[in-house]
């Protein structure tokens, strides 16, 4: 685990506060083995996922006056989707810090998309915390606004609600899923997903959640024409 120290200065923050990014990058299961509580990330989470929301709610409305209002609600969820956030906390190098108690190792708590989903957010609270909303505006603004301009409304389909309206129009029925295999240890699971209609296979889909399997199996029978 490296020294807070190091990410402080890395983001050139200036702090009489550093318990509090300690905390943002602590495990619940720190409090058992410190004997502490509420010692963790869990609270900033909570406001560094409505600053995230905000900060990358305003770059879309910036950036996409085209865009309605359902438009823009699915694109900000597609931005900060957990693979998204947990692919940032890797590229910024947070899952060097995390601290976790003896029920979870380090290591996997560093393959867990889910906490390190978590932990993002929970950076951006310490941060508004500690430094303000400006600060806050300024780091998202580098790490989103090429993601947010660059997006088409490609990124936005719901292949599920595409495939779902198609098998409605015609036959006025829906389509089921079915998880067929689940890969991999707990902390890092792949599913593979099934959609069919009336025992007939559509398509298939592999993902790192069962939501993400889904779409791409929707996605699949879309392709196929299967509908």
């Amino acid at each position: 685990m490296k020294d807070i120290n190091l990410f402080l200065k890395e983001f050139n923050i200036k702090t009489n506060n550093k318990e509090i990014y300690e905390m943002a990058f602590t495990h619940s299961s720190f409090n058992s083995d410190a004997n502490t509580h509420h010692h963790d990330y869990e609270r900033l989470e909570f406001i560094g996922d409505s600053v995230l929301g905000f900060v990358v709610a305003s770059l879309i409305y910036k950036y996409h006056p085209e865009m309605e209002e359902g438009d823009m609600t699915k694109a900000k969820s597609t931005l900060v989707q957990s693979k998204s956030l947990a692919k940032l906390a890797r590229q910024f190098g947070f899952n060097e810090y995390i601290r976790a108690g003896h029920s979870l190792t380090i290591e996997e708590a560093k393959k867990n998309n889910n906490i390190l989903e978590d932990i993002f957010e929970a950076v951006v609270g310490a941060m508004y915390e500690d430094q303000g909303i400006e600060f806050c505006i300024d780091f998202l603004t580098k790490v989103f606004l090429d993601e947010v301009i660059n997006y088409t409304q490609e990124d936005f389909k719901d292949y599920k609600s595409m495939l779902q309206e198609a098998m409605q129009a015609e036959y006025r029925s829906s389509v089921t899923y079915k998880t067929i295999d689940t890969m991999g240890p707990p902390h890092d699971r792949t599913f593979k997903v099934e959609v069919s209609f009336n025992g007939v296979v559509l398509g298939f889909g592999i993902g790192k959640s069962k939501k993400e399997a889904e779409q791409k199996a929707a996605q699949d029978a879309l392709s196929k024409k299967a509908v």
